[in-house]
């Protein structure tokens, strides 16, 4: 309940001063939406949402500083310092919508006084009740018009009124439903689950941008595996990841892989994923072996012993999740780092036999930690064997920054002054002096030159 936690912070000062004003201007206010199911749950609100009987004209008028971000659909943002924090706060109108011809904000929308019409236009039960954070002792603070306070307690994620209609007003919310069931750990209603499984194919029309978002979210928000589960059971998988759901029956090498297949592994992978990692980390878990049920090669009969195999399943894998990645419009820095993971998760298989050169530049990699947390899982979801991830964090530690990255003794100027011109070698001669660098057989700049020398020929032939 709302007096299990300790209600402050500059977000909630911020909102009970919009409230408090806005109710001593003659107008309803509340706070209204996720931050009360939060604190109905007893956790902390990430942020605070005010909705009053205020048209937009007249909290504009109310409060000094303001920005209309959407006032045609009755919502402004409040500016104010708290604390010394700048703080925006977003202030809807109650409002009733009209139709949602684009699937995504309603065409036109009436502004109300009735806080209960309000609350019958929005998604989900549990994020439709309103919060009177002026009520005084015996009154009852907790303004719920749609059942939101009996689903809290019977753990169920349903939509306000009937599924099909909020689903068609806007797609995404068959998304955002399978979030709030993982993150909070509730199921979905038959009806709602119902009609997610009939309108499954729907959800193809919403932006990829969009998409992207709210699968980034089932992922990092926590229990990802079991949003993956439900996305799963209700057909939005096969719309929005074919590639995903393809993994589901690919078995793999029981020496290996004891805990079952490509889609048993990835699950499994996800249950390792902490709550708040970075998307390129949580990408990088799903999309890891992407490749295997495209090179999935059963045992040959007439070869003793032989096993499954997935023959250059890394190099079809980074393929496929560019393709995915490209699909969903990630940035380039985003599906550089993710293409990262794919490609060299099985590396890691090699690392103890490593030359040191190779060995350090592996380590030096950027964002090496999600390397190491991905193959992490990845054991963890398998055979268990954590001996590789022990040695290169050792060694990582052993290492540090000064001897992966070492001040380069050859540089580009350096070859250009003993005589050599660029082209395509050039590269190569700086790889080989680096290499000799990283290995310890060279400790000067002449040392360098002398073997770029002896392997290549003097620049002033």
């Amino acid at each position: 309940m709302a007096d299990q936690i300790q209600l402050e912070g500059v977000q909630y000062e911020a909102a009970l001063r919009i409230v408090r004003h806005l109710r001593e201007l003659g107008h309803e206010a509340y706070f209204a939406g996720g931050c009360v199911r939060d604190l109905l749950l007893g956790v902390e609100p990430k942020d605070f949402d005010v909705a009053t009987s205020a048209t937009p004209d007249r909290v504009q008028g109310a409060f000094p500083r303001t920005e209309a971000v959407g006032a045609v659909f009755g919502v402004v943002l409040v500016i104010q310092v708290v604390a010394g924090e700048r703080v925006a706060t977003e202030v809807a109108t109650f409002r009733h919508d009209g139709a949602y011809s684009d699937g995504r904000r309603p065409d036109a929308v009436r502004f109300s006084l009735d806080p209960r019409e309000d609350a019958l236009r929005r998604d989900f039960t549990i994020n439709g009740m309103l919060y009177d954070p002026t009520a005084v002792e015996g009154q009852e603070a907790v303004l719920d018009f749609v059942g939101g306070r009996g689903d809290l307690e019977e753990r169920w994620i349903r939509t306000i009124g009937r599924a099909e209609t909020r689903f068609t007003e806007d797609k995404l919310r068959m998304l955002r439903g399978v979030r709030f069931a993982a993150r909070l750990g509730f199921n979905l209603f038959d009806t709602t689950a119902e009609a997610m499984a009939k309108m499954a194919g729907d959800v193809a029309q919403v932006s990829a941008e969009r998409v992207r978002d709210e699968l980034t979210k089932i992922l990092t928000e926590g229990n990802a595996r079991r949003g993956f589960e439900l996305l799963e059971d209700t057909g939005l998988l096969h719309v929005l990841l074919p590639e995903i759901e393809a993994m589901r029956g690919v078995e793999q090498p029981p020496q290996y892989h004891p805990e079952g297949d490509v889609w048993v592994h990835t699950l499994m992978l996800l249950d390792h994923l902490p709550k708040g990692a970075s998307p390129t980390l949580a990408w990088g878990m799903l999309l890891h072996d992407v490749g295997k049920p495209a090179t999935f090669t059963p045992p040959d009969p007439a070869k003793l012993g032989d096993r499954i195999r997935f023959n250059r399943h890394v190099e079809v894998g980074v393929a496929m999740a560019r393709v995915i990645l490209s699909r969903l419009r990630f940035s380039n820095e985003e599906a550089a780092q993710i293409l990262e993971l794919v490609e060299h998760h099985m590396q890691f298989g090699d690392v103890m036999k490593m030359k040191e050169s190779t060995l350090k530049r592996f380590l030096r990699m950027p964002h090496f930690d999600e390397h190491l947390a991905l193959h992490r899982a990845d054991c963890l979801s398998s055979n268990g064997n954590l001996g590789m991830y022990e040695f290169a964090k050792q060694k990582l530690e052993e290492l540090g920054e000064e001897q992966l990255k070492p001040k380069l003794l050859v540089t580009g100027a350096d070859l250009i002054a003993a005589g050599y011109k660029p082209g395509p070698v050039f590269k190569t001669m700086l790889e080989a002096a680096e290499d000799a660098q990283l290995e310890g057989l060279i400790a000067t700049k002449e040392e360098g030159l002398r073997l770029v020398t002896d392997r290549f020929g003097d620049g002033l032939a």
